[in-house]
């Protein structure tokens, strides 16, 4: 269960802070998300927190 970022990524940074546990950091030209620690906010949201907050819409089921 993880997602991942596409290129579509404007590098803005929204879904940074909003990752309960902390899986998303800034690659060298979009964020990534570290699918071993990825939860999709089972246990914090009811849908992915990152996603939520993506003006892009590139954050993606992987």
């Amino acid at each position: 269960m993880a997602l991942q970022i596409t290129e579509a990524c404007t590098y803005c940074a929204a879904c940074e802070p909003e990752c309960p546990v902390n899986a998303i950091s800034a690659g060298d030209d979009i964020y990534v998300i570290d699918a071993a620690t990825c939860t999709e906010c089972v246990g914090f949201s009811d849908s992915p927190a990152c996603a939520a907050v993506c003006p892009a819409e590139c954050i993606v089921q992987a």
